[in-house]
């Protein structure tokens, strides 16, 4: 078993009550026990496209489902919940469910980069990721207080 971090995010429709309802069908798949889910907080959109400000989160869960097969559960559930991918890369979105940190892995496959390639960047994901667990350490990349305190 793994201990996994996710990022959750929306910024259409109902932001809280879909990331609820992502956080609710993952807990619900017989694989995958939601450990903690941080609080949600309001954060500007990156990218370039104009659009309303994001719901962002994180949650932490215990699994034995590999990597390939948790992305594969979380793109589900996005499909579930009204997630489309035709509009532009960035844009709006129901739910954006994020595979962050996997266990140690340390992967780069097509389709598939963990730890996620831009976690280092985003005070949207560090803040959350350090709420969960202050001591986190990403693999490859250090303390996730060390990489918050980079953005500061």
């Amino acid at each position: 078993m793994a201990v996994v971090y996710i990022g959750l995010g929306a910024n259409l429709g109902d932001r809280e009550r879909t990331i609820r309802a992502a956080v609710e069908r993952l807990g619900a798949d017989p694989e995958i026990e939601v450990v903690a889910v941080s609080t949600l907080r309001e954060t500007e959109p990156v990218g370039y496209v104009a659009q309303p400000r994001f719901l962002n989160g994180a949650a932490a869960l215990q699994t034995g489902l590999a990597p390939r097969e948790l992305l594969a559960r979380l793109l589900a559930v996005e499909q579930e919940l009204g997630r489309t991918r035709d509009g532009p890369r960035f844009g709006p979105r129901t739910i954006d469910l994020d595979l962050l940190l996997h266990g140690e892995a340390v992967l780069e496959e097509r389709g598939l980069v963990v730890p996620h390639p831009r976690l280092a960047e985003r005070r949207f994901v560090l803040e959350p990721l350090a709420e969960l667990d202050p001591d986190l350490e990403v693999p490859g990349r250090g303390p996730v207080q060390a990489l918050l305190a980079t953005l500061e």
